[in-house]
């Protein structure tokens, strides 16, 4: 009767093919935490301090403004915009409305750069967070605040008042603005006055490089039949789409109707 022999380096060789897919498998293990990790951390810490940086800075302009109650509600004491008129606030009688209006603008400072500023409120959304120049990631749209794309017109001036938000992370303030439909108002309020706008259209998607949608007139270089042909005086909200990718922009148009001085 023969005896099988197993040699040592059968064994050894056994041995190697053990560990190595030991070792394997923790490291799959391992980078599968990782990965999990970092979902957590850019899907709800990221959200979660945004969040709270930007209520933060929103109290802190009201503090600033003296006026802690200032924000969505709109009201009908405001003066009336006819979008497309050459004078940007209908005077009313003996022209306090255009008074009120040429001291409000007067105030606007000129923001620096990444300074919040001014306030968004979007009723339908929820929505309430500070606007802040430019739209550096690090020092504007990453810290859950909507960004002035530097050049466009400030609130209230005639022309376009363009900006932009994230739409997944970092706060994403802009998550939802494929919801808003005409009619929806858009509130921004500064130092010197709060300015109504009114839902006017959107673009559902367009390039990411469609600067047409930005412009003075906005109007999509992309998808020409979206947008506007005549002066005005417009805001223009934008976002990454679809979610979680930033491949094509979401744009959302609307018309300025009133001024409420402070």
């Amino acid at each position: 009767m023969r005896i099988p022999v197993v040699q040592h380096s059968s064994r050894r060789r056994s041995a190697r093919r053990r560990r190595v897919l030991w070792g394997g498998g923790e490291l799959l293990v391992t980078v599968g935490l990782v990965l999990a990790l970092l979902v957590v951390h850019q899907l709800w810490w990221t959200n979660r301090e945004a969040r709270r940086g930007a209520e933060r800075k929103v109290e802190a302009l009201e503090r600033e403004w003296g006026d802690g109650n200032s924000g969505a509600g709109g009201g009908d004491s405001g003066t009336s915009v006819p979008t497309a008129s050459p004078s940007p606030y209908r005077s009313s009688g003996s022209g306090s409305g255009r008074n009120r209006q040429q001291a409000a603008t007067a105030r606007q400072s000129s923001p620096t750069w990444s300074q919040a500023y001014a306030i968004l409120t979007i009723p339908r959304l929820g929505l309430r967070v500070p606007v802040a120049e430019g739209v550096s990631k690090q020092n504007v749209l990453n810290k859950g605040y909507v960004g002035h794309y530097r050049g466009s017109q400030q609130p209230g001036q005639a022309g376009n008042f363009a900006l932009a938000g994230h739409r997944n992370t970092h706060g994403e303030p802009f998550r939802y603005i494929n919801r808003l439909r005409a009619k929806d108002v858009v509130e921004v309020e500064t130092s010197s006055a709060t300015y109504t706008y009114v839902v006017d259209k959107t673009l559902p998607q367009t390039s990411a490089r469609d600067s047409g949608v930005i412009r003075r007139v906005p109007r999509s270089t992309v998808e020409p039949r979206y947008g506007y042909s005549e002066p005005g005086y417009y805001i223009t909200l934008t976002t990454c789409t679809p979610e979680f990718t930033s491949r094509y922009r979401l744009v959302v148009w609307g018309k300025l109707v009133s001024m409420r001085p402070r």
